[in-house]
């Protein structure tokens, strides 16, 4: 199972916040993506991802102020 959620226009730490609620709601092996676009979040979602032992499957620019992330729970 993969879930999307769009943080866009929200400031840090908010999307931070919003993917740690939204990967608990999943099981291990899902997908969590993650669309954004605030730049302390290009640091903090894949730290958080990692620290948490998630793994980060794709990690990209979308446009200049835009990223996705998408992260497999442990």
């Amino acid at each position: 199972m993969k879930k999307t959620i769009e943080v866009l226009g929200m400031v840090c730490p908010f999307p931070l916040i919003e993917a740690k609620e939204a990967i608990k709601q999943l099981n291990s092996g899902d997908e969590l993506e993650v669309q954004f676009d605030c730049t302390q979040g290009t640091e903090s979602i894949p730290r958080w991802a990692v620290e948490e032992g998630h793994e980060v499957v794709t990690y990209e620019q979308l446009g200049e102020a835009s990223w996705t992330i998408t992260v497999k729970k442990k």
